[in-house]
């Protein structure tokens, strides 16, 4: 996969969505393919074992969540899907279903735990802008099966990840802090370090601007970017079959290295648009939305949807899926 500055690629998508914006699928996904399917982006959940999460809010259950943090209990982790979630909380999976509204109809509160089921799982949020790199595999799978040019295309990555693109500033975009069970000498003066680094306000006005490395290199950072649905992004050429194995992370060019110097596993951001020479299908992992929207012929939907891996459920063209989408859980 290797980068590109062709940002004509990328017309015939903006000749096929909404401008200006309509508050449909359409602003991030082409008119005019057979067929449209939303793929759910997962949960999780958690519970500590061998009891229950403290009450809520937490300011009346303050002196409860210090004693459990100091006994430290070990807490059960699950990835959970959307249906699960509904049939769990008492509310309706359906095809335009928004969280919020699934999780909790008008009851969470800013600030406070997610909501919990009536076993003890508290629910978090799925992950927006981020299919999870086994479902990004999967997906890919199936859609290299569905074009005549599975080893030619594009893969577009939103510019604004954190870190990807590396930038003229006074610091780093980000710090990694290390926490070890016992930390050395090393680990402890780095960690001190960062910390006065975050924190320190004073000299922020006095230091010069230096060039501050991203994930990507310096000549893709300072190059063209492709245009579309009023956002920029860091354009490739390469085939899906490249994002089809299970560590297609391993040989992306935005493989978040510096994370893993830090002792982080090897990963990357899925990307935001995957799309064959042929035009086919596209795939679209809009950064504001937990799910990925892919618009294709009917034979691909079909093996999505008959995919156990994944939650896919079919949208009529012209489907709106913003936050007050949900009329069922409302």
């Amino acid at each position: 996969m290797e980068w590109t500055a062709d940002g004509a690629a990328g017309d015939w998508i903006r000749d096929r969505v909404d401008s200006p914006w309509r508050g449909t699928i359409h602003d991030i996904v082409p008119r005019g393919f057979a067929e449209y399917v939303r793929i759910f982006h997962p949960a999780t959940r958690d519970r500590p074992v061998g009891e229950r999460w403290p009450g809520l809010p937490y300011a009346r259950h303050r002196r409860e969540w210090e004693d459990f943090q100091r006994r430290d209990p070990e807490i059960d982790v699950e990835r959970v899907s959307w249906a699960q979630t509904a049939a769990a909380l008492g509310t309706t999976m359906h095809a335009r279903a928004q969280w919020d509204a699934l999780v909790a109809p008008g009851r969470l509160v800013e600030n406070e735990d997610g909501p919990r089921d009536a076993a003890g799982w508290r629910y978090g949020t799925p992950d927006l802008g981020d299919l999870p790199a086994d479902l990004v595999a999967v997906v890919a799978g199936h859609a290299a099966a569905h074009t005549t040019t599975p080893d030619d295309g594009y893969v577009a990555v939103w510019e604004g990840f954190g870190g990807l693109v590396g930038f003229m500033g006074p610091a780093p975009s980000r710090t990694f802090i290390q926490f070890t069970p016992t930390p050395s000498e090393e680990v402890t003066a780095h960690n001190e370090m960062l910390s006065r680094s975050v924190r320190d306000p004073y000299d922020k006005g006095f230091r010069k601007d230096t060039r501050q490395d991203g994930m990507l290199d310096r000549t893709i950072s300072e190059g063209p970017r492709l245009r579309l649905l009023n956002r920029d992004h860091v354009l490739f050429r390469g085939g899906v079959v490249e994002l089809a194995r299970p560590d297609w992370f391993l040989d992306v060019p935005w493989r978040d290295r510096e994370a893993e110097e830090h002792g982080f596993p090897a990963t990357a951001h899925a990307p935001t648009l995957v799309w064959p020479d042929d035009h086919a299908w596209i795939i679209s992992t809009e950064v504001d939305y937990d799910s990925t929207i892919i618009g294709g012929s009917s034979e691909l939907v079909r093996a999505l949807r008959a995919d156990p891996r994944l939650e896919a459920i079919p949208i009529r063209e012209g489907t709106a899926l913003t936050w007050d989408a949900d009329e069922v859980n409302r």
